[in-house]
């Protein structure tokens, strides 16, 4: 292979790239493609369920665990409690509870999900794939994070404790997964005190997994610091400010190998916003130098936009 045929492929797939994300800005072309994204988002759940969870007998978190937990402590003493239906019945109140004080959309999209996996399960079955419990338990628990990262990247949830913590971090402006985590735990202590405690203990290794996935790939209440080197900052202040609500401060610097004066334009932002800060700037001036690093903590007022 050339290079020119590798720089073409890279052109290629940059295009298509910024034409997927300049059509995600249209309103109804975006409700379509999240609900696309919440569909498959059920069913691998319910392909999870079936394939890697019911072989080794593990329960996940959330309200679809409790649900699970639910129908296993009923099945105990011969009651049939459908988990379809404990999903169902778990999520309607949480969902009333974020139409209220989080988001209508995201409220829409997180009952399409749950609704949909509860029919899932009535209506497919799927046979195992792997005989060993400790891949069973290792790619269903990336899978099933995958599942759950989906879903909040399409504007939506799960339902269950995902309502819950995407309505404490729009409050602190921080993701809560690793609490999430500890709450699943407890959970599935009562889980093993009842069902067993080998079923417990890949249960947790399971929901473990499952979280560090949602924590590297929904990055929404994650920070950055963005950094332009510019001869000219104010086309790059306007556009920064026409892209996003964040204060920007300017600093004038001394160029070591060209000896010019430059100014370097800093801010944080929310890396959810990099992607139309650094194209809008990049319209006014092709020429800036652009470096971004991660923000580990920041403290002071941040502002964060409200899911729609």
């Amino acid at each position: 292979m050339t290079y020119y045929n590798v720089v073409n492929k890279q052109e290629v797939f940059y295009i298509m790239q910024h034409i997927i994300h300049q059509l995600q800005k249209e309103k109804k072309l975006r409700l379509l493609t999240s609900t696309i994204m919440i569909v498959f988002s059920a069913f691998m759940q319910c392909y999870i369920m079936n394939v890697f969870m019911a072989p080794c007998n593990l329960i996940s978190g959330g309200f679809t665990g409790l649900a699970l937990l639910i129908n296993k402590v009923c099945a105990l003493v011969n009651i049939n409690f459908p988990t379809q239906v404990g999903i169902i019945a778990l999520n309607v109140p949480a969902a009333i509870l974020c139409y209220k004080h989080i988001s209508p959309r995201f409220t829409f999209l997180s009952c399409v999900q749950f609704f949909l996996v509860s029919f899932f399960i009535s209506i497919f079955h799927f046979e195992p794939f792997f005989e060993d419990q400790i891949l069973n338990v290792l790619f269903g628990g990336f899978l099933w994070g995958f599942s759950i990262s989906l879903s909040l990247r399409a504007g939506g949830s799960t339902g269950g404790t995902d309502f819950i913590a995407q309505y404490v971090s729009s409050k602190i402006h921080r993701g809560i997964w690793d609490y999430v985590f500890f709450y699943n735990c407890a959970m599935i202590v009562i889980f093993g005190y009842l069902c067993g405690w080998i079923y417990a203990g890949y249960s947790i290794l399971f929901q473990f997994l499952s979280t560090k996935t949602i924590s590297s790939l929904y990055q929404r209440y994650a920070q950055i610091t963005v950094e332009f080197t510019t001869n000219d900052p104010d086309p790059i202040i306007d556009a920064f400010m026409a892209t996003c609500r964040h204060g920007m401060s300017v600093f004038e610097c001394y160029g070591a190998y060209s000896h010019r004066k430059y100014y370097v334009c800093k801010a944080v932002i929310s890396t959810y916003e990099l992607r139309d800060v650094v194209d809008n700037v990049r319209k006014v001036d092709p020429k800036v130098l652009i470096n971004t690093y991660n923000t580990v903590n920041f403290y002071g007022n941040f502002y964060q936009k409200p899911l729609e």
